[in-house]
């Protein structure tokens, strides 16, 4: 494609450009994102600056920038441009190929044009979103970097769009909790989705294939996402706990808001597993998630970990377990010690360390297995033997799915 380097409608050094893409892509592969041939070459030729007139060059190629937030009448994030490392994660998720038809779910503009460098001019991409600041703005930059061939779409993407169906890949750029049938019948029957999967306020970027009456997972990766608006945003409520602390839960979880409340008002107390080598633990969320009838996640500010409101202010949230009476609860903790890093549960409420020694004990049980889930989705009312899930895990009924996370017992690793 012939690039049109602007920064608002000014012209920029497209010689400079040039290197911070290329510094971009070189972190990326160092960093393990970036791996093939075909996702390089496209990061390579869209210039991703056109996506961000607002940011500078330098701002528009790091690594963690967020291009184009769209905020709500309250203020708070319902769309944006995800950073490139996540986008590069979810190509290579993907494996897309020339000449495939991708449906991207939530637009922006960017990947939408990666996607149409990967699949070429015998490929087809769609992009669609509820938001028409959203897609007026991705058809104008669309055009300026030089991908005109995109299908921008206006619409509730819960009922796909099915005029450029079927579909090859369906790449999804919000969180969702309930996948919607139409995704399902307007894939193709080798198709996968790649779609941020909600699940009791955890989010797991999944790839799922077609496997008998449902889809199952290859593989998932940690990420955070937007809520998808419309018909299937994820059924969840969120209740602040005291002045910046709030707890993220599904909504048809039978909680007591004020119980909770004072339950955070106790002194907090403490349990601590044994020392782990574990480096990397987004397994245990949702180890813990699976393993617990009552779980939601905590996130606080930064203020509120200083005022010792909480211990601490983790962006993706603190996993959480509560009781039955949701009278007590106990979130993770991760401290070094003398003799190395230990996990821990901090507990609040009458039953504070009781809900501590729970979540401990819950840790040591995953520290034994360590061992991957998969995640499969079938359509609500499935039979529970038509599914046939073993090993342990949970089943979460949604309005139109069955989400089935299982963890295999040691002997089936």
């Amino acid at each position: 494609m012939t690039e049109q380097t602007y920064v608002s409608d000014e012209p920029v050094d497209s010689e400079q450009a040039q290197e911070l893409r290329e510094a971009m892509i070189a972190a990326l592969q160092a960093s393990g994102v970036l791996r093939s041939p075909e996702v390089t070459a496209a990061l390579r030729a869209v210039p991703r600056h056109v996506f961000g007139p607002k940011d500078t060059l330098e701002s528009a190629y790091a690594l963690r920038t967020v291009l184009h937030r769209t905020l709500d009448e309250t203020g708070v994030a319902v769309s944006m441009i995800s950073a490139v490392d996540v986008q590069a994660m979810m190509l290579e998720q993907a494996k897309i190929a020339p000449g495939m038809r991708v449906l991207e779910v939530g637009s922006g503009g960017y990947n939408a044009a990666l996607l149409a460098e990967i699949v070429g001019p015998e490929g087809q991409v769609t992009t669609v979103d509820i938001d028409p600041r959203v897609t007026e703005r991705s058809v104008q930059y669309l055009a300026r970097a030089g991908y005109e061939q995109v299908n921008v779409v206006l619409a509730d993407a819960d009922a796909g769009v099915p005029e450029h169906a079927p579909y090859d890949r369906i790449v999804v750029t919000t969180s969702v909790a309930d996948l919607p049938p139409s995704w399902i019948e307007q894939l193709a029957p080798d198709g996968r989705v790649v779609v941020p999967l909600r699940m009791r306020g955890i989010t797991r970027v999944v790839v799922l294939h077609r496997q008998g009456a449902g889809l199952i997972s290859d593989q998932y990766e940690l990420a955070h996402f937007v809520p998808m608006r419309g018909a299937a945003s994820p059924a969840e409520r969120y209740l602040q706990l005291a002045d910046g602390v709030t707890l993220l839960i599904d909504s048809d979880l039978p909680i007591d808001p004020e119980a909770l409340r004072d339950a955070l008002a106790h002194p907090r107390v403490e349990a601590w597993g044994e020392v782990t080598g574990v480096e990397r633990f987004d397994g245990l969320h949702l180890w813990l998630m699976v393993n617990t009838p009552t779980f939601g996640v905590i996130t606080a500010t930064k203020a509120a970990a200083e005022a010792g409101t909480i211990a601490h202010a983790w962006p993706l949230g603190l996993p959480t377990i509560l009781d039955e009476t949701s009278s007590s609860f106990a979130y993770l903790s991760l401290r070094r010690f003398d003799d190395g890093l230990r996990f821990g549960g901090l507990g609040h409420g009458p039953r504070g360390q009781e809900m501590a020694d729970r979540l401990v004990a819950l840790i040591g049980s995953w520290d034994e297995t360590n061992l991957d889930a998969t995640i499969a989705v079938y359509p609500a009312g499935t039979p529970d033997d038509a599914i046939g899930a073993s090993g342990r895990g949970r089943m979460l009924d949604r309005p139109r799915n069955r989400v089935v996370i299982t963890w295999p017992t040691p002997q089936e690793s």
